[in-house]
């Protein structure tokens, strides 16, 4: 059984993380998405809010599995009993730091191997970083995120502006 991991932040999903689940679902006999606890960074959702969006939003796959996870994602591949770490490229900047995390992850790994799919044309500008940078502003991002995502984001951003 081919088992694969998708890792990310994704704070808040995006279409073009949408479009990497579901293509890379259909490479492998399960997916599980690894949504990310990065101490590093302050993230808009919590983990939990960013788990929930996630299975809602693939509910309707048979072979998706979402869950949170802090550290290495070899470690989390491991545990999982996964051979495939799955990374998206949006355009050839992306390229260079991705390469040297897969070519790292296979020092570590040996026995996991690193894809890349390039994500949908329609999608590669696309980053969490510019939907919320956008919405901060009170921008439209309903091109960017499913309908419940923007609503969500939106409210965020609502009551912050409160505070």
């Amino acid at each position: 059984m081919k088992i694969g991991i998708y890792p990310g932040s994704f704070d808040p999903v995006t279409y073009g993380h949408l479009d990497i689940i579901e293509r890379s679902s259909k490479i492998v006999d399960h997916l599980i998405v690894g949504v990310l606890i990065n101490k590093a960074k302050t993230s808009l959702f919590s983990m939990e809010e960013r788990v929930k969006m996630i299975q809602d939003l693939t509910k309707d796959y048979g072979n998706v599995e979402v869950r949170a996870f802090d550290g290495l994602t070899v470690n989390l591949a491991r545990e999982c009993g996964a051979n495939v770490i799955v990374r998206g490229l949006r355009a050839v900047t992306d390229f260079e730091y991705e390469l040297q995390l897969a070519q790292t992850n296979k020092v570590i790994a040996p026995d996991i191997d690193t894809i890349f799919l390039t994500t949908n044309l329609k999608y590669s500008y696309l980053s969490s970083s510019m939907v919320k940078e956008i919405a901060s502003y009170g921008g439209d991002i309903h091109s960017f995120v499913p309908d419940e995502v923007e609503v969500k984001t939106k409210q965020k951003y609502k009551v912050e502006h409160q505070k």
